[in-house]
């Protein structure tokens, strides 16, 4: 494996703190650094902090910023009023549990005309029992904003009490439908069951509806609403913006953090066959390999943790173009990948132990690439081009 490190030097960050009697309230750095990589030295801007837990970040067409944060909160940052957190209502009812909690978000490539958005989240339709689902809903961006017209598009069956493996990585595809994933919800075996939406990527249309082209639709070998099984605990998915095919990064256990291409109805292997071991060190599975079974096109061993992520499209940076960004909890940074031909050619880790654990990646409109982390002062960062 090809593995370049990067050590910037560490420096401080001083910010005030602000309160009042409804919220913790974000503080804006107004800072920035240059940080030189090994490509292009580039400018690390840090926009927000003070932030509960954030999961993921989408950014706005007039450059206000929507965050999930884990404890079931929707708030929106706006940049040219850091000190104001304000919270989106409308929302449905949250499981907070464990790694559950409301976690991706996502505009619709319409956003502009429709104002819809997608949102995963930990969900309970029994007490104690919880699992992954996918809704939607219009953004009503007035001075109290809230959601409108709400709809619960897809809520995994075969709920249980366990607090892990979420998955909710959502990606909208170029036709449109959608993408998303769960984990295995902590019960390896689940991976492997067709007939069971944990371990597996969901594909289904923007009204909840199942697409015609699913692998299959009538449900006869699968649940009709899956697209790819075998996958422990996918919490990066992007799509390539030149194939535009799916790509996911799943953990591994005690290593054998996973990129992934799911393909229509394939295996990719968990918990059959894995490059790791479970945390107690004995053995997954039958090995790395085994008839019938996808290989990923890159894994991590040790395991790096791996989160949010997403391809640069060079509007800022050419030397980054087509690069996959990766944000790593565990070791606390953020990697990148050069890829040729769908296969990872070197790999360059950036703050490591600078910035904490990595939970979102985004490149959004403004040519900026942005991550969120979620450490106990939970941060918003943008890098951008050096002046």
């Amino acid at each position: 494996m090809l593995m370049r490190k990067f050590y910037a030097l560490a420096s401080l960050w001083l910010l005030p703190t602000v309160t009042n009697l409804a919220s913790s309230l974000p503080t804006s750095a107004n800072e920035s650094r240059l940080i030189k990589t090994d490509l292009v030295t580039v400018t690390l801007e840090k926009m927000y902090s003070g932030l509960d837990t954030p999961w993921a970040i989408a950014l706005l067409p007039d450059n206000r910023l929507l965050v999930t944060q884990r404890d079931g909160e929707l708030v929106l940052l706006d940049p040219n009023n850091p000190l104001e957190k304000k919270r989106i209502t409308g929302l449905p009812e949250i499981t907070a549990k464990g790694q559950g909690g409301l976690l991706d978000v996502v505009l619709d490539t319409d956003f502009t005309t429709n104002k819809t958005i997608y949102f995963t989240f930990s969900h309970a339709e029994a007490p104690g029992k919880v699992g992954t689902a996918i809704a939607k809903a219009n953004l009503n961006l007035t001075s109290e904003p809230k959601l409108e017209n709400l709809k619960i598009l897809y809520s995994m069956s075969m709920k249980d009490n366990s607090g892990r493996h979420f998955g909710s990585r959502i990606v909208q595809a170029k036709d449109g439908t959608l993408f998303f994933t769960i984990g295995d919800r902590g019960t390896q075996p689940r991976a492997q069951d067709p007939f069971d939406p944990a371990g597996s990527v969901i594909r289904i249309n923007t009204d909840g509806t199942i697409p015609a082209d699913n692998p299959d639709p009538q449900g006869k070998n699968m649940l009709p609403e899956i697209w790819s099984i075998g996958h422990r605990n996918a919490q990066g998915a992007t799509l390539n913006p030149v194939t535009h095919e799916l790509w996911t990064i799943s953990h591994g256990a005690k290593g054998g953090d996973e990129i992934n291409i799911p393909q229509s109805g394939k295996n990719y292997g968990w918990p059959t066959i894995s490059y790791g071991r479970n945390y107690s060190g004995s053995k997954i599975g039958v090995g790395q390999k085994a008839p019938g079974l996808e290989q990923p096109i890159y894994y991590w061993d040790p395991s790096i943790a791996p989160s949010g992520a997403d391809f640069h499209k060079g509007k800022t940076i050419p030397e980054w173009t087509g690069n996959l960004f990766v944000g790593a909890l565990k070791d606390q940074s953020l990697i990148r990948l050069t890829i040729k031909d769908n296969t990872v050619i070197e790999e360059e880790r950036l703050f490591e132990n600078e910035l904490g654990r990595i939970r979102d990646v985004r490149y959004m409109h403004d040519g900026a690439l942005w991550i969120a982390t979620n450490d106990g002062d939970g941060s918003i960062y943008r890098i951008l081009s050096a002046p």
